[in-house]
């Protein structure tokens, strides 16, 4: 896309409004988008400025931090260009018009500066805090390895309704309607696009055949591995991707509940909801982990499904301002509400039940430290190899004891889970 005077300045106030990062990302640029009425063509060129920036953030301020007789200074202005000539794919004569006077030799130096030659938390694009919790479990060359994994965009994965099609099918539509797809390695319902065409206008999508799912959550799901006419909890439902899989799972039969603190999220799953098909799904607004809904059920439950609130920087490919918006005492206050949370959850499941602990972190404090501190107050609670479960589903995903999915290994976001099931 040509940059012009106009586009920039565009690029500018939308980095403005977001670099402060007072409220998450997206939502900030979406307020940005209908305050400015900023039109289709220019929308793509901000948002992919904007989410570039937030991945690569420590390098550019790092090379703004450089300057060649120019102001030591990483304004948005600066972002943007180093930005534009280190990952845009614009060369600095592309950028000439709008150039100041030795803003051309400043970003020629931007193009040649080399990763290697720097810190380890600018190489990985990871705060010094997260580096300094991950290397308790990791070397420096595997915590590289993961930070770069997480500065470039997940792909788009669609699961399969399997109550309205099957994938076969589903791909054909999708190539009917000269969208490229092909099947996901590990999911056997999760299909992989290219690009970014408008599926939510599809009517393979407005007849509730496929939903956006991440590969990683659909296998989730799939730990959970729940049966027709079970009772069955997602207890921390959002937007219910993982209820309605769940749902499908059950072919609509039994009873499913989707909990939720959050009335806006779950208002989020009416549409959803309605698209799908499913008649078993009871969607309940809960106002905490021990609310009188919970208690009602205890000992009823055959499965439960935990997709804890966690730090997300698992999604950092997706979301890339949640590390500069986490820190050590969230992620302190986090962890107190995700062992509340599985300490609640667990009073649901009836003697031989299943529950499944997640999250989408890669910090030990979210994941295996909250399930090992779990089970050794809890006697009467055995961890099931994950390889164990995923080998009775008919996926081939080597695992050990914990599923632990990582972008690099992986291609889906990272994701952790534990499977639980209660012996007495």
């Amino acid at each position: 896309m040509l940059l012009t005077e106009y586009r920039l300045d565009l690029v500018l106030q939308a980095l403005r409004a977001i670099l402060p990062l007072k409220q998450p990302a997206d939502v900030a640029l979406s307020y940005f988008f209908k305050a400015e009425r900023v039109g289709s063509n220019e929308r793509a060129l901000v948002a992919e400025t904007v989410f570039g920036i937030l991945r690569h953030r420590l390098l550019l301020e790092h090379a703004c931090t450089t300057p060649v007789n120019t102001v030591n200074k990483a304004t948005p202005r600066r972002m943007a260009l180093a930005y534009w000539v280190r990952f845009g794919g614009y060369n600095v004569r592309e950028l000439e018009p709008l150039l100041k006077a030795t803003e051309a030799d400043w970003l020629g130096q931007v193009k040649g500066l080399r990763s290697e030659d720097l810190p380890l938390a600018i190489q990985a694009e990871l705060p010094d805090w997260i580096i300094e919790k991950l290397r308790a479990q990791h070397d420096d060359a595997a915590i590289r390895r993961l930070g770069q994994s997480m500065q470039t965009a997940a792909p788009l994965d669609l699961r399969v309704n399997s109550l309205k099609a099957n994938r076969e099918e589903l791909l054909s539509g999708l190539a009917a309607e000269k969208v490229q797809a092909s099947p996901t390695p590990y999911s056997p319902l999760g299909i992989r696009v290219s690009g970014k065409p408008a599926l939510n206008k599809s009517p393979l999508f407005l007849g509730g055949r496929f939903e956006v799912q991440d590969e990683g959550s659909q296998l989730l799901c799939y730990l959970l591995a729940p049966r027709r006419n079970e009772m069955v909890v997602d207890f921390c439902a959002g937007a219910g991707g993982k209820t309605l899989m769940l749902g499908a799972m059950m072919n609509s039969q039994g009873r499913l509940y989707a909990w939720d603190v959050s009335e806006k999220r779950l208002a989020n799953l009416k549409p959803r909801l309605a698209r799908s098909g499913l008649s078993n799904v009871q969607p309940q607004l809960i106002a905490h982990e021990n609310d009188n809904k919970i208690k009602r059920l205890a000992g009823k439950i055959d499965r439960v499904l935990v997709d804890a609130p966690c730090s997300g920087l698992g999604t950092l490919r997706r979301n890339p301002d949640l590390k500069f918006r986490q820190s050590a005492q969230s992620l302190a206050e986090l962890t107190q509400k995700q062992a509340g949370i599985l300490a609640a959850a667990s009073r649901l499941l009836k003697p031989g039940g299943r529950l499944v602990y997640a999250t989408c972190s890669i910090l030990h404090e979210e994941n295996q430290a909250i399930v090992e501190s779990f089970l050794a107050q809890h006697p009467g609670f055995l961890l099931r190899p994950a390889s164990e479960v995923l080998t009775q589903q008919g996926i081939a995903l080597e695992m050990a004891d914990y599923l632990q999915l990582l972008p690099q290994l992986h291609g889906t976001d990272a994701f952790f889970a534990a499977v639980i099931e209660r012996a007495n």
